[in-house]
């Protein structure tokens, strides 16, 4: 980062700070937790002498032992894009306005999560429905291991509760489907050959009267052997709204590659229904009870507005646990 230069390319020098950020989340932790073993060592020594020191050391343990449980868990993140930003979309699926609702609902949850964390986010489209919420949304979440926290937020996310939108109040069950995918750099391994790539581009909708886009910015970008399509409207110039398509079709190839490279996570995502029950990954309760549970981890809490406002980080770790414990029993199988 000190070499004359470094700023002379502002997506690689970007991309140099983000990995180093990531690596020092790793790096300083783990420095402070050996040299707090040896100052425990010590304590223990003097502790043999002194009653109020000796005191002093359980939750000292407790607390060296909390942070080698969270090193641990960020050591599960080792896959080719974990360090990586992320590129989170969400669309509204069965359920009407409620699913619009319930969209913008998980949009607020993944930016309380990302403000939490510290994190930086930048949103990259946006498509409101004429009613409430939104038809979809993509954000840019920037952060140490964000696309290997928020990869095991992708699938069907479903809502049960009163409908606001209904007058008979009757309760109404709802889905959102969420794709998270690795941001990775124009010079990186994904290369994608132009002539694979339809453009199209078309107006922007807007929110009426003096937002409405009157020229044709918005791009939509298919790509044809693979089929992904992205698009993205949030800008009113057409060249960064192309600029943010390329990133987007990159990062959903570059996911497809994370995928091909782990046979069992392709598997699923092949043979997982896009949308209606049973295909869900998490269910949110707000109708009779107040919950909010894993289908894949089992893991659940009993404060569904806690969850909502951004308390997230437990069922990404319980997610990491899982998958890492599949694994290793997966791998216990193949060595039979």
């Amino acid at each position: 980062m000190a070499e004359p230069g470094f700023w002379d390319k502002s997506e690689a020098a970007q991309a140099t700070i983000a990995q180093l950020r990531s690596l020092s989340a790793i790096v300083k932790p783990l420095r402070e937790l050996m040299k707090s073993a040896d100052d425990l060592d010590v304590m223990l020594e003097l502790g043999a002498e002194d009653a109020s020191l000796a005191a002093e050391v359980p939750g000292e343990l407790a607390r060296l032992e909390g942070t080698l449980d969270d090193l641990e868990l960020k050591a599960l993140l080792n896959g080719p894009h974990d360090a990586n930003a992320a590129i989170l979309s969400i669309n509204a699926r069965d359920g009407g306005t409620d699913a619009n609702d319930w969209a913008e609902m998980l949009l607020r949850m993944y930016l309380h999560w990302a403000a939490e964390q510290g994190y930086a986010t930048d949103l990259l489209d946006r498509q409101d429905n004429e009613q409430a919420g939104i038809n979809s949304a993509s954000i840019l979440v920037r952060g140490p291991m964000a696309y290997g926290y928020l990869k095991g937020e992708t699938g069907m996310h479903r809502l049960v509760r009163i409908s606001p939108f209904n007058a008979e109040g009757k309760r109404q069950t709802s889905f959102a489907a969420i794709d998270v995918s690795p941001e990775v750099a124009e010079s990186g391994e994904i290369e994608i050959n132009d002539d694979d790539v339809r453009e199209d581009v078309f107006r922007a909708s807007g929110a009426g009267g003096q937002h409405v886009n009157k020229t044709s910015s918005a791009i939509r970008l298919t790509h044809t052997p693979s089929g992904v399509v992205v698009q993205c409207q949030q800008e009113r110039s057409q060249h960064k709204n192309r600029a943010l398509a390329w990133k987007m079709l990159r990062a959903r190839l570059a996911r497809l590659e994370d995928e091909k490279r782990e046979a069992e996570q392709a598997a699923k995502y092949e043979k997982q229904a896009k949308t209606g029950f049973g295909s869900q990954i998490r269910n949110y309760f707000l109708h009779p009870d107040q919950r909010v549970k894993d289908a894949r981890t089992g893991y659940a809490v009993g404060n569904f507005q806690s969850v909502l406002d951004g308390h997230i980080q437990p069922f990404l770790d319980a997610y990491l646990q899982w998958r890492a414990g599949k694994r290793s029993g997966d791998d216990a199988k193949d060595s039979s």
